[in-house]
């Protein structure tokens, strides 16, 4: 690994996350291509971007402004999860498992937020 944001376990999370989001809306009505299903992979792929973008050549306080555009790009992922759930894109176990990764997520985001100067 030759970037320094590439260590980071939050980072690796967050990729995943979105390429699990992105494989979910694939099954979303087209009605929603330009809707939901686009704004929950911009908001996922939000996360990794700004983790990325946050921790090359910044300052520290840099580096917590863009883990806080990551955190709220997270709760908007949240959001659009229970969008899904409402509209029946996603059963209550799919609903549960990205909420509760998502959950995680955040507490580590925030955690890692918190230890920087």
């Amino acid at each position: 690994m030759k970037f320094k944001f590439e260590k980071l376990i939050i980072w690796q999370k967050a990729m995943d996350l979105g390429e699990d989001i992105n494989l979910m809306t694939e099954r979303f009505p087209k009605k929603e291509i330009y809707n939901l299903s686009s704004q929950i992979r911009r908001a996922v792929d939000s996360i990794a971007l700004n983790i990325s973008e946050g921790s090359i050549g910044q300052s520290n306080p840099e580096q917590k402004k863009f883990m806080g555009y990551s955190i709220r790009s997270l709760a908007e992922v949240v959001t659009c999860l229970y969008k899904a759930q409402r509209r029946n894109y996603i059963n209550e176990d799919e609903f549960i498992k990205y909420y509760n990764e998502s959950f995680h997520l955040m507490n580590m985001m925030i955690a890692f937020r918190n230890k920087l100067k």
